[in-house]
């Protein structure tokens, strides 16, 4: 809004996502800015930690720029946290070396909501500044190259870390809520989808140009629990995020948005056919035949985004050109209804070669020039 911003020069990631016809698949990797990345490290250095470099708009462009100017990838996803929304409520979230996110005060009880803001007042434009500059700032130094995509953490997910305090193999503080205290547990679900809605519209207004939700945690419910405690939020901010850019005036842009939950193929069925995601991301663990069969069953065109398991990239040039050429088969449509944007299953992981990384993004778009132009 109010922002002119340099002229797409690279737009085969919004096209894929749109449904358009594909001559060639587009790929970005998730977490391709980061710790495998020699570059990154002197940025992060020089911040000092994780979160300043998050807050420090100029280290966090430049750091979003490195995998762009390093690879020939199609779009580029600003360097920033899932966990800046719990920060944006009131917790304090520090970032430990070799552990991870940690919360030094969790939520332990019900009562502990009393601590947190309420959504109203979140100002995101004031507590989450700093990523809508860098935002803007990454826009215009892209310079049209490649697709610049937002992201927020999912609500579930987000309450997981805000309840467990850190990363788990179980979550089961996290979800004895869910069935201890329901009630609270979708105040505070909603709590989180309302200051979530309203970053991902200031992101599309700071120049994103498609919104992604990651529901990392989606693996850990029982299908049952994800139909009540996550898909309904999903659905409600796409639903809330699109209503409000699409009456915002002057603003003539909705971004397409892209559904990630890890780990959540046993309510794809239910994904598809209650969100209108225009893409939908899968992770190495689900079957890309099983989800094509399901778009033909409920008609529904779709993007479908993924899914080479991150470990393939610790093999040699040929293993990863095998998978790679293979995975594009599997998402192939012959009859365009579902469109790819490859991409990993999860993130890198910090101890891949960055080599390895440029080997699997150059055999997406040779291999599937050559299969989808047969």
């Amino acid at each position: 809004k109010g922002e002119s911003f340099p002229k797409m020069r690279n737009s085969l990631v919004l096209d894929a996502a749109m449904g358009k016809p594909q001559s060639v698949v587009p790929v970005w990797v998730m977490r391709q800015a980061g710790r495998y990345l020699p570059e990154y490290h002197t940025v992060r250095n020089k911040a000092g930690d994780f979160f300043t470099l998050c807050q420090t708009p100029s280290m966090a462009a430049e750091v979003t720029l490195q995998p762009i100017d390093r690879f020939n990838l199609d779009a580029s996803i600003v360097f920033s946290d899932i966990l800046v929304i719990p920060q944006a409520l009131g917790m304090e979230v520090v970032m430990v070396p070799g552990k991870g996110p940690s919360f030094p005060d969790p939520l332990n009880s019900p009562d502990d909501l009393d601590r947190l803001k309420k959504s109203s007042e979140v100002h995101v434009k004031e507590s989450l500044a700093y990523t809508l500059d860098t935002m803007t700032l990454v826009r215009k130094q892209l310079d049209g190259r490649v697709t610049l995509i937002g992201f927020c953490g999912a609500p579930w997910t987000l309450m997981a870390y805000m309840i467990e305090g850190e990363g788990s193999k179980t979550f089961a503080k996290a979800k004895s809520w869910l069935y201890k205290h329901p009630k609270e547990s979708h105040k505070l679900l909603q709590t989180i989808s309302d200051v979530i809605v309203e970053f991902l519209v200031e992101q599309a207004r700071h120049g994103a140009q498609m919104l992604m939700l990651f529901d990392s945690w989606a693996q850990i419910l029982t299908p049952q629990a994800y139909q009540e405690f996550c898909l309904p939020y999903s659905v409600q901010i796409e639903k809330r995020v699109k209503e409000t850019l699409s009456k915002d005036e002057g603003f003539e842009y909705v971004p397409p948005m892209i559904l990630f939950a890890k780990g959540a193929h046993f309510s794809m069925e239910q994904i598809l056919a209650q969100t209108s995601f225009e893409v939908i991301a899968l992770d190495w663990e689900t079957d890309v035949s099983y989800v094509h069969q399901l778009c033909k069953k409920l008609n529904r065109k779709v993007c479908l985004q993924g899914n080479l398991d991150p470990c393939v990239l610790y093999g040699d040039k040929e293993t990863i050109r095998a998978h790679t050429k293979q995975m594009i088969q599997d998402f192939h449509d012959p009859h365009g209804n579902v469109t790819h944007i490859a991409n990993l299953g999860h993130g890198v992981y910090p101890t891949h070669d960055p080599e390895h990384v440029g080997w699997f993004i150059d055999a997406v778009h040779e291999f599937s020039r050559e299969i989808y132009n047969k």
